[in-house]
């Protein structure tokens, strides 16, 4: 089990310690919300969670059957909505273009999308809207 420390440090932020490695994140407001926008908001990171942990995913399964997917980029795009103010839906790009993989690769990879435990968690009104771009 993990544990963090959050202090509101004022200014409409927050500092994140990670207890057991004592990492820091800052997160602000966005820009729309009343913040500067300085800083990953917690929305943002909510949405980057999700592609971090699909990534993790692949990399963990990639690795057990003996390619790599080191270098593969994905590009994340949140889309919010008011009344009540929510997520609502994250958009990903993923992005294997630079690797030559064959098709029981890319099927692994398919299936992972929503094999996670962040996928797993997020409300089910959140649309989670996933793309795998492939070389050809």
């Amino acid at each position: 089990m993990e544990h963090y420390q959050t202090t509101y440090i004022g200014d409409l932020r927050t500092e994140i310690t990670h207890e057991r490695n004592g990492q820091e994140i800052t997160t602000d407001a966005p820009v729309d919300n009343k913040g500067k926008g300085e800083y990953f908001s917690p929305t943002d990171m909510v949405s980057s969670a999700l592609c971090s942990c699909i990534f993790t995913i692949m990399g963990i399964k990639a690795r057990e059957n003996g390619f790599s997917i080191e270098g593969a980029t994905a590009k994340t795009t949140k889309v919010m909505r008011n009344d009540p103010r929510r997520i609502d839906k994250i958009q990903i790009e993923y992005d294997f273009s630079k690797h030559q993989l064959n098709q029981q690769q890319k099927d692994l990879l398919q299936e992972l999308v929503h094999a996670s435990p962040v996928p797993r968690s997020l409300h089910p009104d959140i649309k989670q809207e996933i793309s795998l771009k492939f070389k050809e």
